[in-house]
């Protein structure tokens, strides 16, 4: 499948593609390369809170799969595949584990389908995370995802791409009001202390081209109110349940390493989240 097939726009940064180069990833373009080192100039915390956000997911499945028993994820705006993904996260604890990994970036598909072409029990569809009724409907999802049993939807360093306007609250409620209880919501995004701050953050991505909007933590705990926080509740990401033994990830790409540490010099941007259990 060629980038023409499957028109990859090599004109303007993608939130996946530009993600990924933080995390070691190689599929990226010049544009997203420089959007992420403009970006940096006014927002350094941005490499650690890109890799604290991978680190968090591997804890997070592995809660969900071991101490839940959670045996099927729907991974929301899921990103390039790297190093750790859901699906490999998963089968290091259970076997039986079904995945959907849902993107709107056509560059994920490809690379997806490719990854998982032999693999009949985890796939990858192309919908946009706010059309909830193209996700359920999708006869991927229809084939893998039991709904009579429990399952973890996965919104991970995604939230700050819904913008109020998408009303990120009625896209929980519904995927998770499909859902039984003892199903999961596992949520992070980007926040910022000062709403000031944030909102400068959010305009200058936005005007990059990437849809974007920084909360505050206390905005983040109203758009998940009603669902019960798993221990220790939602914060800084890199508090949640840390482990130091747990898999690196790849090397941080040369360019970006004087961006290593930022976040223990500024403390007041970061990526805030957790796993939230419907009652």
């Amino acid at each position: 499948m060629t980038d023409e097939q499957i028109s990859i726009p090599h004109d303007v940064p993608t939130s996946a593609r530009a993600y990924g180069w933080m995390l070691g990833g190689k599929d990226n373009y010049e544009i997203d390369r420089q959007f992420i080192l403009g970006t940096l100039q006014g927002f350094p915390e941005c490499v650690d809170i890109a890799r604290q956000n991978r680190e968090f997911l591997y804890r997070a499945v592995r809660y969900l799969v071991e101490e839940a028993g959670i045996r099927q994820f729907v991974d929301m705006g899921c990103g390039l595949p790297t190093d750790q993904n859901v699906h490999q996260v998963a089968r290091a604890f259970a076997p039986d584990v079904k995945v959907v990994y849902v993107d709107i970036d056509p560059i994920v598909l490809a690379h997806g389908r490719a990854l998982l072409a032999d693999d009949e029990t985890t796939t990858v569809i192309n919908a946009d995370m706010r059309d909830t009724d193209a996700v359920l409907g999708h006869p991927d999802l229809v084939r893998l995802i039991d709904f009579d049993r429990p399952l973890a939807a996965l919104f991970l360093s995604v939230g700050h791409h819904l913008t109020d306007a998408d009303d990120p609250q009625g896209i929980f409620q519904s995927l998770l009001g499909r859902a039984v209880s003892g199903s999961f919501l596992g949520f992070s995004q980007v926040v910022a202390d000062d709403a000031g701050q944030g909102a400068k953050m959010s305009e200058q991505i936005t005007g990059a081209g990437i849809p974007w909007q920084t909360r505050t933590p206390a905005e983040v705990d109203t758009l998940v109110a009603g669902l019960e926080p798993v221990d220790p509740g939602l914060v800084n990401l890199r508090d949640w349940r840390p482990d130091a033994g747990q898999p690196p990830l790849a090397p941080v790409p040369e360019p970006l390493l004087p961006w290593v540490g930022a976040t223990e010099r500024n403390k007041g941007i970061y990526e805030y989240g957790g796993l939230l259990r419907k009652p």
